[in-house]
């Protein structure tokens, strides 16, 4: 059986969490865009960190039967998407991320409160 969105989305924010990702935001731009559901957007201290939370949050999802679609920005680790389709997953560097403010941009999207289990 296919997952959810939103049990996709839960799965990725709590793998982000798993490796420490700060500032996990997760985006419901489900009402404003017909590109995807959920934006879930964290950010990772470095290079390392941020390509560590990618593979979590991948291998977590491949547990749960879930392939991306595509992925890129693996390789330079500032900025690396994951598509799966109804949600998109934004691991930034800090000053990426300050830089491209998908909070900002996506302004008139929810934001969804997720809570990391313990």
């Amino acid at each position: 059986m296919a997952l959810s969105p939103k049990e996709i989305v839960d799965i990725a924010h709590q793998a982000a969490d798993d490796k420490k990702a700060k500032d996990i935001t997760v985006l419901d731009i489900s009402h404003i865009s017909i590109i995807c559901d959920y934006f879930l957007i964290c950010t990772g201290g470095s290079r390392t960190q941020v390509q560590s939370v990618a593979e979590h949050i991948e291998e977590k999802l491949e547990e749960a039967g879930v392939k991306p679609l595509r992925k890129e920005g693996f390789r330079e680790g500032t900025w690396i998407l994951l598509d799966y389709g109804d949600v998109v997953v934004h691991v930034f560097q800090e000053m990426e991320r300050d830089f491209y403010n998908l909070e900002r941009l996506w302004g008139d999207a929810q934001v969804v409160e997720i809570s990391a289990k313990a």
